[in-house]
């Protein structure tokens, strides 16, 4: 379990991730190139006072994972990888910050996409919101699998169960590992200060993947679209603490951490809702 100051630190890490990855949405349009958003998160990582958790872990040459359309994870930045219009874009940014991580990922549209792709946006961001709210102090991580499930299953979408979220801590990835699909009440019980990483990834057809021959890019079996969102949660008694949640996510006027304040966001059973209403589609 992680100590109170481990917790502030894992807030600090989780801000400058969720920092980064708020820049490089923000700039995001077609035209620009996979390559960009490497050298745009290398860049913003650092002027942070971090580094990209990614770069050189078991020998990946980039900063950030860049999963455009049929892409499901673990895309890999290129210059011939060219944003168009209509195109939706996972971008998982991770950094290493104070000796501790933060993770967190969303699929972004790219001008004006179909109907079809951006119901399956709000679905997978619907699909985390169901997972962070039954974390909590006995919960089990089956419970966060079902409640994902449920949502994938009601809108008619697939639940990619082959990779899934993970332990974080002083490593980018530690255990549990964290399925996306399961039952209620079964699995490891969850306790206050474990803290781990809830990223459903959800397909439009089927949930078979295939690796491709560069050893990382994981890729739609039936070349359908994939969509992702991820946040990293320590557990709390009453609900958790979500390190990763971006500022654009908040309400007018809610407060969030900055790197350097003492007191963190709390996502507790009683306020989570709000959270989960601003995530939801529609």
């Amino acid at each position: 379990m992680l100590s109170p100051s481990a917790i502030h630190a894992m807030h600090r890490a989780g801000q400058a991730a969720a920092g980064t990855l708020q820049l490089v949405g923000s700039r995001l349009a077609p035209g620009v190139t996979t390559a960009d958003i490497d050298r745009w998160v290398r860049e913003d990582t650092e002027a942070r006072g971090g580094t990209p958790s990614q770069l050189g872990y078991k020998g990946f040459r980039h900063a950030v994972c860049t999963s455009r359309n049929h892409v499901v994870c673990h895309g890999m930045p290129s210059r011939d990888d060219v944003l168009a219009p209509g195109d939706i874009i996972n971008v998982d940014v991770t950094t290493m910050l104070g000796g501790y991580h933060g993770d967190t990922s969303m699929t972004f549209a790219i001008g004006t996409i179909s109907s079809e792709a951006q119901r399956l946006i709000d679905a997978c961001r619907a699909c985390l919101a169901a997972g962070l709210s039954v974390v909590r102090h006995n919960a089990s991580l089956g419970d966060i699998g079902a409640a994902i499930g449920e949502v994938a299953k009601r809108e008619g979408y697939s639940v990619v169960d082959v990779f899934g979220g993970h332990g974080i801590g002083r490593s980018m990835h530690e255990s549990p590992f964290v399925a996306h699909t399961g039952r209620k009440g079964t699995g490891l019980r969850l306790k206050a200060g474990m803290a781990f990483t809830i990223e459903p990834m959800l397909n439009e057809g089927r949930a078979a993947v295939k690796i491709l021959e560069d050893g990382w890019t994981v890729v739609t079996a039936d070349g359908r679209l994939s969509a992702q969102f991820e946040h990293t949660v320590i557990v709390t008694k009453t609900g958790c603490d979500i390190t990763t949640l971006r500022s654009d996510e908040l309400k007018p006027g809610q407060p969030i951490e900055r790197v350097g304040l003492e007191k963190p966001l709390r996502c507790t059973q009683g306020s989570l809702g709000d959270v989960e209403n601003e995530l939801a589609p529609g």
